[in-house]
């Protein structure tokens, strides 16, 4: 099932079996029949025509989410036998938290094996409070969090500062401008509840009296993107993930909010003082904030 998945994405993603099958090296003919195999294996429509372009139906829409989420596991999969294939190497246990792994991880990560390419980092997940507990028992060795931490037996080293943006599909009507009060039954995609961005998010409408219309809530940066042009929607996701070609890439542009300045939060490294790190380690750790701050472009 996972290369029909995979075409499925595809053709969400350039809503247009044309441009798909081109994209795929794979017949119009073929392409339709795995998508038919999966409207068969699971008995339901996932799309419907509206002129040459193919539209999700709101089944479709569940289906899109599921179908990102298994491509992110088969790609973590294919990334881990690499691992396994390369010789033994110094491990350091890294802890990041829900959000990072969305936005600042992939950056940390590709910087640190430049500088360390002997290294093997082993991840683990969790919310911030989780990373923390995580430092304290000594199940990692650095911790990678959206936030500003002040505990005792913890260092901080703040990286950046971030804070929300509005995001909405090219030719939005909000897309020349907006302020809060134009978000009140607005038609949004939310990130899932559980997170600091959600509950800045929460406590922003709270403050300005704000009640959108909530099309769906998601726990993925990724799939909010992509589901906005579809959905014709509006989004508040953290700046440092809008990087500028992922917004040519889905057609979106960035609506400046004044309102917005007040959501900004840091995000940081954290270890603890009897961290067994190596001084070359931590003196690279020290410095990496300035290499983060310029590839995110903040």
């Amino acid at each position: 099932m996972l290369e029909e998945l995979l075409v499925f994405t595809t053709v969400v993603e350039q809503s247009s079996l044309n441009k798909a099958s081109k994209l795929l090296n794979l017949s119009q003919p073929a392409l339709s029949r795995k998508v038919a195999k999966l409207e068969q294996e699971w008995g339901v429509s996932l799309f419907r025509r509206k002129g040459k372009r193919l539209e999700l139906t709101r089944v479709g829409h569940e289906a899109y989410i599921y179908a990102l989420e298994q491509r992110q596991r088969h790609q973590n999969f294919l990334q881990s036998v690499s691992r396994f294939k390369t010789a033994e190497r110094a491990i350091v246990n890294l802890g990041a938290s829900l959000t990072t792994i969305q936005t600042t991880l992939p950056l940390f990560i590709t910087a640190m094996m430049s500088k360390f390419p002997d290294i093997e980092l082993k991840l683990s997940t969790g919310k911030t409070h989780e990373i923390v507990s995580y430092l304290r028992d000594k199940k990692v060795d650095i911790g990678l969090v959206a936030s500003s931490i002040n505990e005792t037996g913890l260092r901080c080293i703040p990286l950046f500062q971030d804070h929300l943006e509005l995001i909405v599909p090219k030719g939005h009507e909000l897309a020349e401008g907006a302020a809060m009060e134009d978000l009140n039954a607005r038609s949004m995609i939310i990130f899932s509840k559980g997170t600091w961005y959600r509950k800045l998010i929460d406590d922003l409408f709270g403050r300005y009296g704000v009640i959108p219309d909530v099309r769906m809530e998601i726990d993925s940066f990724e799939a909010i993107v992509r589901l906005l042009p579809i959905c014709k929607s509006a989004a508040l996701l953290p700046k440092s993930y809008l990087r500028s070609q992922l917004l040519r890439d889905n057609g979106l542009v960035t609506v400046p909010m004044k309102e917005l300045e007040q959501t900004r939060r840091e995000t940081c490294l954290i270890y603890s003082d009897k961290s067994e790190l190596t001084n070359e380690t931590m003196d690279w750790i020290t410095k990496i904030k300035g290499s983060l701050f310029h590839e995110l472009d903040l």
